[in-house]
């Protein structure tokens, strides 16, 4: 269970999470969405430990992690995929994964893995991570690094940018895999409405406080309502 209790974050004297609090549940699947600029990555940081909040305290099954490095909360069981994946030169594909599990790891098992986010295993496992992978390939790589260290929290930031469609519909049933898995929390920050019907439960944000957090019967209302916009009717992502 991870509870965020009155998380304050500010830059540049601009309010980016104002006073958020939320409990995620063990083995629930939650996805967080709502206009660009709303908090949403920011969060999922926080939550990894790439920012540090100027207030509130993050607890992990009950204990206190606010000022703990990303190395002690990956330790503990939080896992990180960027919105950006990161390259690694001269580190293989099967190299990643067994660093990323942390354990031994056979080839056979890295197969597996890469064939679950719609890489053709025998293709990659022994690729370079670098610049000869594209933007998706790199996706899916870190999204199968998030797998094979099968992490009591997994956090995605925006999983669906830069993969094709094939991938897309595939990423959906790894996101049902990783969500029936025991004792694991997903998070996952999208805007696709695919991922946003496999949730358990929909955190809305918008200008950096929790506007909603439901199923998404509850919240695609609070989403998708119409208003008026420059003094016309308009429907207008909240």
């Amino acid at each position: 269970m991870l509870e965020l209790k009155d998380i304050c974050f500010e830059r540049n004297d601009k309010k980016i999470l104002d006073h958020i609090n939320i409990t995620l549940d063990t083995n629930k699947f939650y996805v967080i969405t709502g206009p660009n600029g709303s908090g949403k990555s920011t969060l999922a940081k926080i939550i990894m430990g790439i920012e540090k909040p100027d207030s509130g305290t993050i607890l992990l099954n009950g204990e206190d992690i606010t000022n703990k490095t990303i190395d002690e909360r990956a330790k503990l069981g939080i896992g990180f995929a960027f919105q950006q994946p990161v390259q690694f030169k001269g580190i293989t594909v099967y190299d990643l994964l067994k660093l990323a599990k942390d354990k031994d790891l056979t080839k056979q098992e890295a197969c597996v893995i890469l064939s679950k986010v719609g890489l053709c295993a025998m293709e990659y496992v022994d690729r370079e991570v670098n610049k000869s992978l594209s933007g998706g390939e790199l996706k899916r790589i870190e999204i199968a690094t998030v797998m094979a260290r099968n992490p009591e929290l997994a956090i995605f930031d925006e999983p669906e940018a830069g993969i094709d469609l094939w991938s897309f519909q595939n990423l959906t049933e790894v996101f049902k895999e990783i969500g029936a898995t025991a004792n694991t929390t997903t998070l996952v920050i999208s805007h696709q409405e695919r991922i946003l019907n496999i949730a358990d439960e929909i955190i809305l944000m918008n200008q950096g406080t929790i506007q909603k957090v439901g199923a998404k019967e509850e919240v695609f209302d609070h989403i998708f309502k119409p208003k008026k916009c420059c003094k016309e009717v308009a429907v207008c992502e909240q």
